[in-house]
């Protein structure tokens, strides 16, 4: 069933609400996020987070685009093997850390403080625990766009869309719009190896009416979703469940 179904492209968010990074490939673990997902956060003001006992908590705790769309102006790159954090801002490099050093992370939350001053509860604070992702969902889940439907969404709208206004890791091309709605509780092939199973659909908020681009909040996309659709939903949750690597152009199967 759809055989011509692939995958156009993949993306890791290293730090939650920050820019996204193309990845060519990616080798995923059984219960697992893409790697390098989302794990660090910025706290916004104490959240009880408890890095020896991490657990999941809202995203309201935390910088993201949903509240704070001033994040999308800027672009950063992560470095896997030293955990430096470049930000750029307007054009020019704003600030670098190594986010495992005390003074790697001053220096970032240093310029957090002053870029978003008028939207804090507190001090920033770099969060980090091994093994930890600060998803939207408590599960470890790979996040899973369809483009098709993500047209379909754009005609409702009478706008383009930006497929990163819904900041997935998986973007597949080749399935009829909202085919991945059922796909609940199936199982899902992607390259030669790697199994996933599709746990949820995912609801959207306020963060996806954000250009990824400028910055700017132009449309309503969950209103535009409900009026045209009867629901808010892009996209679905897939929980790895047999692990392998999956790269740009492979097959997705049911």
């Amino acid at each position: 069933m759809y055989s011509s179904a692939k995958v156009h492209f993949v993306y890791r968010y290293p730090v939650k609400g920050l820019s996204p990074e193309p990845l060519q490939r990616a080798r995923l673990a059984a219960g697992d996020t893409v790697p390098g997902d989302r794990i660090y956060a910025i706290e916004n003001g104490p959240s009880g987070f408890d890095p020896a006992a991490p657990r999941h908590q809202p995203k309201m705790r935390y910088l993201m685009l949903m509240k704070n769309e001033r994040l999308a102006r800027l672009r950063t790159s992560f470095d896997d093997k030293t955990h430096t954090l470049i930000i750029e801002s307007e054009a020019r490099e704003a600030v670098r850390g190594d986010l495992r050093k005390p003074a790697g992370r001053a220096a970032v939350e240093s310029f957090f403080a002053r870029f978003c001053a008028d939207e804090l509860r507190g001090s920033p604070k770099l969060l980090y625990a091994p093994g930890h992702s600060f998803s939207d969902v408590a599960r470890k889940v790979v996040s899973i766009i369809n483009l098709t439907s993500v047209a379909a969404l754009e005609t409702a709208a009478g706008a383009p869309i930006h497929p990163l206004r819904f900041r997935g890791n998986v973007y597949v091309e080749g399935w009829p719009a909202w085919h991945e709605f059922n796909l609940l509780d199936k199982e899902i092939a992607i390259g030669a190896n790697a199994r996933l199973r599709i746990v949820k659909r995912i609801v959207r908020c306020a963060a996806t009416n954000v250009d990824p681009d400028t910055g700017i909040r132009d449309l309503s996309i969950p209103d535009t979703l409900m009026g045209s659709f009867g629901h808010a939903d892009c996209g679905v949750y897939g929980e790895v469940v047999h692990g392998g690597e999956i790269a740009v152009g492979d097959d997705v199967r049911i």
